[in-house]
């Protein structure tokens, strides 16, 4: 059955589906090194967002980029 998908998809299509998947993922990595270099209000949310990462795969970036920024504790110097 996936051979004969992938052999039905044409050169183009196949090249898209590749690039998205490599720059998913390239985003994804730089939301979990940043979850994982940051400082939160909460100790517990540094673990809630990797959780929300891993198991929300579609939207867990998006979600952590939108909203993540107000869970992290901002230094003045």
């Amino acid at each position: 059955m996936t051979l004969s998908f992938i052999q039905n998809i044409g050169g183009a299509s196949l090249i898209f589906f590749l690039l998205f998947g490599i720059l998913y993922t390239i985003f994804w990595i730089y939301c979990l090194v940043d979850i994982l270099r940051s400082e939160f209000k909460d100790p517990n949310m540094k673990i809630i967002w990797i959780v929300i990462l891993l198991f929300a795969q579609g939207i867990g970036p998006i979600v952590y980029l939108a909203m993540g920024k107000s869970t992290k504790t901002t230094y003045s110097s």
